[in-house]
């Protein structure tokens, strides 16, 4: 949940608008409140696609679906405009965490819990089914873990369960690693695919891993129709009824109520501790409290809204690079120079950057926080570029807006590269302007395949389990935000080890394999997050 931005509008219908709740490609989803008191989530279409044929019959039919589904897992329809713009809907607001935001905040599910939450989203799904309707993008973005249950959300591209049209422009709907094979290849939509989706769903529960893989559309879609999904490590039973439900045959997968009937619970979901703590802990804060656009101070870090997954984002990528966004775990900190605690702990202790001064204008308040010039490893970090699958082996931990592009170029591709051999030109940029944005602060971290010591020499030891070497903090948004921004490795980078400030790594001391590069969201100089990873391959 943010903040409202200045370009946010302060009604929708007779609803009072008290905070963004998300984004996607149809829209906006605002936090709202009727004038008797009510709590509604408010979806608005964008202004720009409202001529569009089907974007606009996607969201009539979203609000006839949700209008006709009435189950205690899905939230209600409570109003809609959908006659002239704006066309928006709104629906229950459900409190709680997404799936996608439990796991990753708190790591996988134990093995009970998700039996428990197995059973309670078949049941969701036999209830939704029941209505003639397939949901046909479940995934764990899209389960809110509320207190009475989880719920499902977002039916957006839900249809009746014998129209298995084309869209018009001919895509398979759904969302990569969570969608049917046959839905990739033949576009045949039905209950089965739902039953393929929540397999997936749970084996990020149960793992914290993307199902099939991360990496681009093709790869990952490719990995669900071909190879098995993931459940290493999963308790043997749960993860047989997870790889049941992701057969590559529909005929092959249990029904909703089968799935119910193998994971033989005796007691309710929410009555399991470790859900509890989830629904209580990871609730979002009291609405009634958040800032509007007026008050928001100038120097707020609120984040940019995250990207849609019902549509692919726009990335520039150049030479080696890709672009995983997702969620992972937080682990103990071990094996890195100068490191002194665990992630969370060190996170919450971490130190502000400086203070900016206060102008007349400001007297009597209390004066916003600048960014920090840097961050400092709190935690191991697992991200490693794989050059062969054009991958990362750990999804990104919070998503970046949807007009970011970036760009990692070696040096000495060529006699007319503008970049010299032993260099890397490592740049970023919006592809449109996104003005009154709030600041959100960036560093980039450069990761040789190997560790080094206290010295900056490379080690033999691998995995490379350090944070590497990092860039000065910038604001993405800062400046003319569509015109490229560059720092260049080695000569913009240090590594901070034991008090020491030390220069980067000469990429021909570490040759022949992979270096990583990750986008970093900084809000502390021990408090910032992945959201970007990608890399190089030094011959």
């Amino acid at each position: 949940m943010d903040a409202l931005r200045p370009r946010d509008p302060a009604h929708i219908g007779t609803y009072a608008l008290l905070a963004r709740l998300g984004a996607g490609g149809m829209g906006m989803v605002y936090l709202g409140r009727s004038p008797g008191g009510r709590l509604v989530a408010l979806k608005v279409i964008k202004d720009e696609i409202t001529d569009h044929p089907e974007a606009l019959a996607r969201f009539r039919r979203e609000a006839e679906t949700v209008r006709a589904v009435r189950s205690a897992y899905t939230a209600n329809l409570i109003d809609a405009s959908l006659a002239a713009p704006p066309y928006w809907l709104a629906t229950e607001y459900v409190s709680g965490p997404t799936l996608s935001r439990a796991v990753t905040d708190r790591g996988p599910f134990p093995p009970d819990t998700c039996r428990r939450l197995f059973a309670a989203l078949a049941e969701g799904l036999a209830s939704v089914h029941a209505y003639g309707v397939t949901h046909r993008d479940l995934k764990p973005q899209n389960v809110i873990l509320a207190p009475q249950g989880p719920q499902l959300i977002d039916f957006g591209i839900a249809r009746a369960a014998a129209d298995t049209a084309l869209t018009r422009t001919g895509a398979a709907p759904g969302t990569p690693g969570y969608t049917a094979p046959e839905v990739l290849v033949r576009n045949e939509v039905g209950d089965a695919a739902d039953v393929f989706a929540l397999g997936a769903t749970m084996a990020f529960a149960a793992t914290g891993r993307a199902p099939f893989g991360a990496g681009s559309v093709e790869g990952v879609s490719y990995r669900a129709v071909h190879e098995p999904i993931d459940v290493a490590g999963v308790e043997p039973g749960l993860a047989a009824l997870i790889a049941a439900c992701a057969a590559k045959d529909p005929a092959h997968r249990p029904t909703p109520a089968e799935v119910i009937v193998r994971c033989g619970v005796t007691s309710a979901l929410v009555e399991a501790p470790y859900y509890q703590a989830l629904s209580a802990g990871l609730t979002e804060p009291p609405p009634h409290d958040l800032p509007t656009a007026t008050a928001l101070p100038p120097n707020h870090p609120t984040p940019p809204p995250a990207p849609s997954r019902s549509r692919r984002t726009t990335w520039l990528v150049t030479v080696a690079v890709a672009a995983v966004l997702g969620v992972v775990g937080a682990v103990a900190v071990q094996g890195w120079p100068g490191g002194k605690g665990g992630g969370a702990d060190a996170k919450a202790s971490g130190t502000p950057g400086p203070s900016r001064s206060a102008s007349p204008a400001d007297s009597g308040k209390k004066a916003p926080l600048g960014p920090p010039q840097y961050i400092e490893q709190t935690a191991p970090s697992l991200d490693g570029y794989s050059g062969l699958s054009d991958s990362c082996r750990q999804p990104a931990q919070e998503q970046l807006d949807t007009q970011f592009q970036f760009a990692v170029t070696p040096g000495g591709l060529s006699a007319t590269d503008e970049v010299p051999p032993g260099k890397v030109q490592i740049g970023y940029r919006l592809k449109y302007e996104e003005p009154g944005a709030p600041p959100y602060y960036l560093a980039i971290t450069v990761k040789p395949p190997h560790e080094v010591d206290a010295n900056g020499n490379p080690t033999a030891r691998t995995p490379n389990r350090q944070l590497g070497f990092v860039s000065k903090v910038s604001d993405l948004y800062a400046g003319a935000q569509t015109e490229w921004k560059y720092v260049t490795y080695p000569d913009d980078f240090v590594l901070r080890s034991q008090g020491k400030v030390l220069p980067a790594l000469a990429v021909e001391r570490d040759k022949s394999t992979e270096w990583t590069v990750v986008y970093q969201h900084v809000k502390g100089v021990r408090e910032y997050r992945s959201v970007v990873c990608a890399g190089f391959v030094v011959e």
